[in-house]
């Protein structure tokens, strides 16, 4: 009975450390995972900031031109706006709601700016100036930023999804609460190009 009750707590002791070596080992990862989604998430906000702080210079280059079409400029100012009032916080990764509200308005954003640049075509003098043409290089360099950023944060979004719903990552994912990363999608209407009437 003896040898039974040794070999028992061996067992336990034996079990124990396993699962603390193995839930150790699991947590570490997944907060390393975490991490890396982070801080790319860090980087997504970075070049969006970015945008953010050109539309201003560029809305007011467009004003000095009189004949410019007012309504595209005051839909990329309210889109602006719209993308500045909403709060984002690390909350925004773990759902799934709030980041389709951020992707929509950063996308209409997006179309917004799009717009402008197709009708900036109707005005040669505009397209001259050498401002303009500096910030919607810079514009479009941000905007292919914003694309990379967004790809890797989702490729990031992927390791670390599938990481902690792999068995038995899951169980200690639940235990430690670990959620799934939202990731980033086409806005609807994205593939279509805007159009303007000449």
């Amino acid at each position: 009975m003896r040898r039974f009750f040794t070999l028992f707590v061996l067992f336990l002791l034996i079990g124990g450390a396993y699962f603390f070596f193995s839930a150790k080992g699991k947590q570490n990862k997944m907060v390393q995972l975490k991490e890396g989604v982070e801080a790319q998430w860090g980087q997504v906000m970075n070049v969006y900031q970015r945008r953010a702080d050109l539309i201003p210079n560029l809305v007011n280059t467009v004003k000095g031109y009189k004949d410019f079409e007012q309504e595209t400029l005051v839909q990329v100012t309210e889109a602006r706006a719209k993308v500045g009032q909403m709060t984002v916080d690390e909350n925004i990764l773990e759902n799934p709601d709030l980041m389709e509200k951020f992707n929509s308005a950063q996308g209409e954003l997006g179309q917004t700016l799009n717009r402008l640049m197709v009708v900036s075509e109707r005005y040669p003098d505009l397209k001259a100036n050498e401002q303009f043409n500096n910030l919607m290089i810079q514009l479009e360099g941000s905007e292919n930023r914003i694309t990379q950023e967004r790809r890797k944060f989702n490729e990031a979004a992927r390791g670390y999804n599938t990481y902690i719903k792999q068995f038995p990552t899951n169980i200690y994912a639940g235990i430690f609460g670990f959620d799934e990363t939202a990731y980033f999608e086409a806005s609807p209407g994205a593939e279509d190009a805007p159009t303007v009437e000449f």
